[in-house]
């Protein structure tokens, strides 16, 4: 089942910055993850403004590839230099559909 990374990033420190963006989406693609979205561009359309520098999207074939990602010692410096130097909010979501409702994705069980 395919999982999402939703990472919302707030950069305090931007000297992480090229070297993590540099390296990460091929660590990410070891896994099988794709970036969908790294970007700065936020709108708030309904809501509280986000507090954030940047969101990014990365697409897995399912949970197991986000965590092994995540867990990749190849990552570690680079979540580590990330942590230290941002306010970093990381959420994995799954493809369904809790309300069952829509005929294009798996219900929720």
């Amino acid at each position: 089942m395919t999982a999402y990374l939703i990472a919302i990033v707030e950069v305090t420190d931007d000297a992480w910055v090229p070297g993590y963006a540099g390296v990460v989406h091929d660590i990410a693609a070891k896994h099988g993850g794709e970036y969908l979205s790294r970007s700065g561009a936020i709108d708030t359309i309904e809501g509280e403004d986000l507090d954030a520098t940047l969101v990014a999207v990365i697409k897995f074939p399912d949970k197991t590839a986000l965590k092994a990602f995540v867990d990749d010692p190849e990552y570690a410096p680079h979540s580590k230099a990330r942590q230290d130097g941002s306010v970093s909010r990381f959420y994995a979501i799954d493809d369904t559909d809790i309300a069952g409702a829509i005929p294009y994705l798996p219900k929720a069980s």
